[in-house]
């Protein structure tokens, strides 16, 4: 008979009780299966006029929690199946209830139309409708039986939405989230009818608002949590431009707008496919690249939130590959977007505890310093030490804080100077070939390796990540058919940094220990060399037709930095000349027994033998090649004839040769001191082979001469060093010289302090003249002056330093100013560079001393105490002055002179200091100047 009042009757008083049963008992109940059964059961039973009745008391959440949460096992496909129909029907059925009685602005429910979206998208978007994922006769057989409930879903939200009219505002933005949703279902026909919907939701904002701001940021926050979570793919990137581009084809006044919109979408989702694609990679270096590429996408657009998601995602990858360096310099990203305020700020992540912005800065100071420390960044820590204790002592005036951030920045001056740090290998990785992803894909990159990583270590490793690659085993640049290859190609070697001094340390003594510190780390530039052989060859000397052709790589940022590695943007190359190569080849030569030097005075607890076998190989003539092989291939008359244009490289090549000599002599002196009595005979002969290599090079090239280099153990910079970087005197080179540089340089221990004029009596009659330098704004400096010093036969430790100065064009130059430890000149100003056109100035050691970092020197200085070593440098301390009185001067400086040196002097001394004192005499007549001297009190 009959059912439907008994249908009704069990309606009205069961389905409700059942549904709110189902939403309370959740789905771990063991009884929520039955239950929904129950209801699934009535729901089918229910015709159209049942709906009727039950929906006027009806609430759609009643149904939102089971929609997508089913409570059977997902292999129960018949009953998951069989209860979506029932509820599609309901949902269709509850919509177009809607539709004849909530549509018009009387009786417009904004929640009720927002809970039916919510519903429908929750159904649409289930897992168990997601045919993609299943095997094709299973997808077959749903299809054939209960068809593609997606697709008939989504054209009913479709057409819903279009006949909100002026209700439409009213979802913007909470609706954009649960749209892309929908339309991120790889399901074409299904796409097509539903990203339209956000062109509509331009309109609307615009016409409502001018702009669509709020549509533009909540399609970006939720596109990037959609697609990590596994929706959108390349096709619909395609889709989502073309179906907005033709929308806003008509509107004029929209389309640029929309154009622009479009283009940073595509740009979001083609990082954001890139990030999915290797999240599930075992490569962390991939994932990090990835993470970096959208952070700074979300900086480029303003993002600030979503920036700051993916620095913590990428601090995460980088603290679980224990590059501490890297991590802290993510953080301090985030850092930078705070101020020294007590502005309130929004939680972010795990420093949630932070209410202010002064707080929440503080404490990623705090956490980024122990990263710089675990990295051995001492130097990055104590720039943020700094700038906490400035806080501490001038802001807030916690000076308990204050000791104790002091305390750990001492601490990090003091790993500077006795904490060995390696200093790590570079490496260019070119990635070839259209197998790889997009932000690798032909692609050159310069990655930063660990502490003794070598080359065929981060080789393997880099295979590693890419089994199917191919290795290329040349250095040189691929050509385009491997660039457009289908397969992958690796190309990988070492590459050198270039050093980039800090301004702050040019023209100054710094220790090897700080030095060191900038020879791997903020570089930004990187040289790979590769010899080639050009012209006829030499079969007995490789060197005559030896060319280098070098690759310059430069990276987008500097290393070390929020990565290990950065792409190299900037590409050129360079060929060097068989003599300028010989010039490189000397001017490392000479830089690595200057290095070595200084490591054996600062640390005596070195083992000997990487010494021998330096100095061994230069100055035996049984294993040496050097620059004997130069010598027959430049300096030769044929040579000079056929390459005029050399003159001033052969000139420096042979300046190069002449400083081995004191550097070999160096050497040789500290190898002396430490060799054993094993090797006492082995070192015998080294010095009798550099005997005759000395007597050989002083007799063709001059002779060279530095302070005495050997017993220096202190690092702590003797008062003549601070006179060097005041001094206004720069001594060059006498124009007569063969190769450049003064016979003899200053010493700086040779004069006793009694006597104003001693400081003369070193200087000899030479050929060379002594004529002024400069004079410009009140800074004179003396040029092409010939000097030569005898050695004290005193000797004291002394302080193994280097002298830093400024990088130039392949030839690192050094302009120090060497002068008397017994009297130092000093000067109110500045030195100031020569001016063109005026008299050429050189420094005192030449240009080919070599250094360090461009040319270094190690300078000699003393276990003094600083402050009897401040007061002598005070009180010793000479003036020059721009003046016409010459004859006071003389007078004042003869009377001086008499009355504080009561030593009988020297007489050879005496000679010498009066031609000295004469020479000086008409250089000070000729320019009008006067000389004040201030002795000892």
């Amino acid at each position: 008979g009959e059912t439907f009042q008994h249908i009704q009757d069990i309606v009205v008083s069961l389905l409700r009780i059942i549904n709110q049963t189902v939403i309370t008992m959740g789905r771990e109940h063991a009884l929520i299966s039955r239950v929904v059964a129950c209801m699934t059961a009535i729901l089918s039973q229910m015709d159209d006029r049942h709906y009727a009745t039950y929906i006027e008391t009806f609430s759609s959440t009643d149904l939102v929690d089971l929609i997508g949460k089913h409570v059977y096992p997902s292999d129960w496909m018949a009953m998951i199946m069989v209860q979506n129909r029932v509820f599609l029907r309901a949902i269709n059925t509850y919509a177009d209830t809607m539709n004849h009685k909530f549509l018009n602005n009387d009786d417009f429910e904004v929640q009720l139309w927002n809970n039916y979206f919510h519903l429908a998208v929750a159904f649409i978007t289930q897992e168990s409708l997601q045919l993609q994922h299943f095997s094709p006769t299973k997808r077959n057989k749903i299809l054939a039986k209960y068809g593609d409930m997606r697709r008939l879903i989504g054209f009913a939200i479709r057409d819903i939405w279009y006949k909100l009219g002026s209700h439409k505002i009213c979802f913007i933005p909470g609706m954009v989230g649960p749209i892309l949703e929908m339309t991120l279902i790889p399901e074409e026909e299904l796409r097509r009818a539903t990203i339209p919907i956000f062109f509509d939701m331009i309109t609307c904002e615009h016409t409502h608002s001018g702009n669509f701001h709020k549509f533009e940021n909540e399609i970006i926050l939720k596109l990037d949590h959609e697609v990590e979570g596994g929706g959108g793919d390349e096709r619909y990137m395609q889709l989502l431009e073309t179906i907005l581009l033709d929308c806003a084809a008509e509107q004029l006044t929209l389309r640029p707008e929309v154009e622009h919109f479009v283009s940073l979408v595509k740009g979001l989702l083609i990082r954001l496919l890139d990030y999915r694609t290797v999240m599930s990679d075992d490569s962390r270096n991939n994932r990090m690249s990835c993470t970096v590429n959208l952070l700074n996408f979300y900086k480029d657009i303003n993002r600030e939130g979503m920036y700051i998601r993916y620095l913590y995602k990428l601090r995460d990858l980088h603290l679980e590959g224990e590059n501490y360096t890297e991590a802290a310099y993510t953080l301090l990203l985030h850092s930078r977007l705070l101020k020294w305020s007590d502005d309130m700020c929004s939680p972010q992540f795990e420093f949630s505890s932070s209410d202010t912005q002064r707080q929440l800065k503080e404490t990623l100071y705090d956490t980024i310093i122990d990263y710089f420390d675990k990295g051995k960044m001492w130097e990055e820590a104590i720039t943020l030490c700094k700038e906490l204790a400035e806080q501490y002592e001038n802001e807030i005036f916690d000076y308990d804080l204050l000791s104790k951030r002091l305390e750990k920045q001492a601490k990090f001056y003091e790993n500077i100077m006795k904490i060995l740090r390696p200093n790590q290998d570079y490496f260019a990785v070119g990635y070839y070939g259209q197998g790889y992803p997009p932000f690798l894909r032909n692609k050159v990159f310069i990655h930063r390796g660990k502490e003794y990583e070598r080359r065929e270590e981060f080789q393997n490793k880099l295979m590693s990540q890419f089994p199917s690659a191919v290795r290329l085993n040349t250095t040189t640049m691929p050509g385009d058919d491997v660039r457009n290859s289908p397969l992958q190609y690796i190309q990988c070697f070492t590459v050198q940094p270039v050093l980039e001094i800090p301004p702050r340390l040019k023209n100054k003594p710094v220790p090897d220990q700080i030095i060191n510190f900038y020879k791997a780390n903020y570089v930004q530039r990187f040289h790979y060399s590769r010899p080639v052989r050009k012209g006829p060859g030499d079969p007995n000397n490789e060197f005559a037709s030896m060319w280098i052709e070098r690759t310059t790589f430069t990276t987008v940022y500097k290393l070390p930095g929020i990565l290990r590695w950065f792409e190299s943007t900037d590409l050129k190359h360079t060929t060097l000349s068989p003599l300028e190569n010989a010039i490189e080849t000397m001017e490392s030569t000479n830089r690595k027994i200057l290095t070595m030097i200084n490591q054996y005075q600062a640390d005596w607890s070195l083992p000997i033998n990487p010494l021998s076998m330096l100095l061994n190989g230069i100055v035996d003539p049984a294993v040496m090649g050097g620059f004997a092989k130069y010598e027959k291939a430049f300096f030769t008359e044929e040579y000079n004839e056929q390459h005029q244009e050399d003159r001033d490289k052969l000139l420096r090549l042979k300046d190069l040769i002449a400083w081995q000599i004191p550097l070999l002599g160096g050497g040789i002196s500290l190898h002396g001191k430490r060799v054993s009595e094993d090797l006492r005979p082995f070192h015998e002969r080294m010095e009798e082979c550099f005997k005759l290599l000395r007597k050989k090079v002083e007799k063709e090239y001059g002779v060279r001469e530095l302070p005495d280099m050997v017993g220096r153990k202190s690092t702590r910079p003797r008062s003549v060093l601070r006179s060097f970087r005041q001094s206004i005197i720069s001594i060059s080179s006498l124009q007569g010289s063969e190769c450049g540089t003064p016979t003899k340089t200053f010493a700086d221990r040779d004069f006793p302090p009694e006597s104003p004029t001693s400081w003369s009596s070193t200087l000899q009659h030479s050929s060379g003249s002594m004529s002024v330098g400069t004079v410009e704004e009140g800074v004179v400096t003396v040029g092409e002056a010939e000097v030569k010093l005898r050695k004290s036969k005193k000797k004291k430790k002394r302080s193994s330093m280097i002298f830093i100065t400024e990088e130039r064009d392949r030839t690192n130059t050094l302009d120090s100013k060497r002068l008397s430890k017994k009297q130092e000149f000093r000067s109110d100003t500045n030195l100031s560079d020569p001016i063109e056109g005026n008299v050429r100035l050189t420094s005192a050691n030449s240009r080919s001393l070599p250094a360090i970092t461009g040319l270094s020197l190690a300078v000699v200085g003393g276990p003094e105490d600083v402050d009897g070593s401040r007061s002598r440098r005070d009180s010793k301390s000479m003036s020059l002055c721009l003046t016409s009185d010459r004859t006071a001067d003389r007078r004042s400086r003869a009377s001086s002179t008499s009355s504080s040196n009561p030593r009988t002097p020297n007489p050879r001394k005496g000679r010498t200091g009066a031609c000295i004192a004469s020479l000086i005499n008409r250089l000070i007549s000729r320019l009008g100047w006067k000389v004040q001297t201030y002795q000892k009190h």
